[in-house]
């Protein structure tokens, strides 16, 4: 089986304080499960961080982002 690859890597993004921001990656094959981290800290599912995905497309969006969010 063909190990699944970036097709499109994270791009940097800015946001004002207090915004949401989108970070957006393909996948070479659909469905596959993501995990996003900040550092060695797995993000989790909140009021804060919001998880998408359909097909090769994953999604992370960050509300109400801070200088810490960097």
């Amino acid at each position: 089986e063909k190990p699944v690859l970036f097709k499109q890597e994270l791009q940097n993004e800015e946001a004002k304080e207090g915004k949401q921001v989108r970070l957006t990656c393909e996948l070479s094959k659909p469905g596959t499960p993501v995990k996003w981290m900040k550092g060695d800290t797995v993000l989790c599912a909140s009021e804060k961080y919001e998880f998408k995905q359909q097909g090769t497309v994953a999604e992370l969006i960050i509300r109400d982002v801070k200088s810490v969010d960097a």
